[in-house]
């Protein structure tokens, strides 16, 4: 770095971000559930905006299983989750969603949302009602999710996801208005 860039640094916090020479924020926690695409990439973007990177899969035959998280387990208990953890469910065709999202409920996690279009009906509804999971639990899980930024493709989506949950945690609509 250039004498100029430290003294521009040392005054402007948006100089010193745009020069890397910020601490980056801790985030909290960000679990995928189940191992996708999507949540490579989720987990891979993620780890590099300040986030403790967890994913669950259950499946015990899975590969690659957790090589691209901070710790990977089979069930959202052994997870420890705590308040400060953003739960993405990245496959809803799975048999084991409703457990999965009914145990990320009974956590005190900050945010627990299932992928998916709002085109469709939810799956996790009638599998949470049918496991006695309340009301306003059920109502608790986010779908869609992300900003709606036309995103096709698994890196698309992980992006999307992770700065709706960015714009959450900072109390923010996202998008274009920078009016707040």
């Amino acid at each position: 770095m250039t004498e100029q860039q430290t003294v521009e640094s040392a005054v402007d916090p948006a100089c010193a971000l745009a020069h890397d020479d910020s601490p980056s924020e801790d985030l909290g926690t960000l679990v995928a559930v189940f191992a996708s695409p999507v949540a490579r990439w989720l987990l891979h973007f993620g780890r590099h905006t300040g986030f403790r990177t967890v994913l669950i899969e259950p499946r015990p035959d899975a590969d690659d299983v957790g090589s691209y998280a901070d710790a990977a387990y089979r069930d959202v208990d052994a997870a420890g989750l705590d308040d400060t953890a953003d739960v993405v469910v990245t496959d809803h065709h799975r048999s084991e969603l409703g457990e999965l999202v009914r145990d990320a409920l009974a956590t005190p996690a900050r945010w627990v949302g299932v992928m998916g279009s709002p085109r469709h009906i939810p799956p996790h509804i009638e599998r949470l009602r049918e496991l006695g999971t309340s009301e306003d639990d059920i109502a608790r899980v986010h779908r869609p999710i992300g900003l709606n930024i036309g995103s096709k493709t698994p890196p698309e989506i992980a992006v999307a996801t992770l700065a709706g949950l960015i714009a959450d945690r900072r109390g923010r609509s996202g998008g274009f208005d920078f009016s707040s």
